[in-house]
């Protein structure tokens, strides 16, 4: 083994919310403050945005811009 190749070990990954999941890394112990188990994107909390939709489109229909 070289002396500059890294060193990958199991780490375990410990996220805000408190999931914890396993991988490869240099390190030990990962913290990190968003997983698949908390992130907007994987919840579906993400269509929120759809709902402005609807606000853009009364405002336009208000004030008489068309699209």
């Amino acid at each position: 083994m070289s002396k500059y190749q890294s060193n990958y070990v199991d780490s375990v990954a410990t996220c805000a919310c408190g999931a914890t999941f396993t991988t490869k890394s240099t390190k030990e112990k990962i913290h990190v403050e968003q997983c698949s188990e908390c992130h907007p994107f994987y919840t579906g909390q993400h269509q929120k945005n759809t709902a402005r939709r609807g606000k853009v489109e009364q405002f336009n229909k208000k004030y008489g811009f068309t699209e």
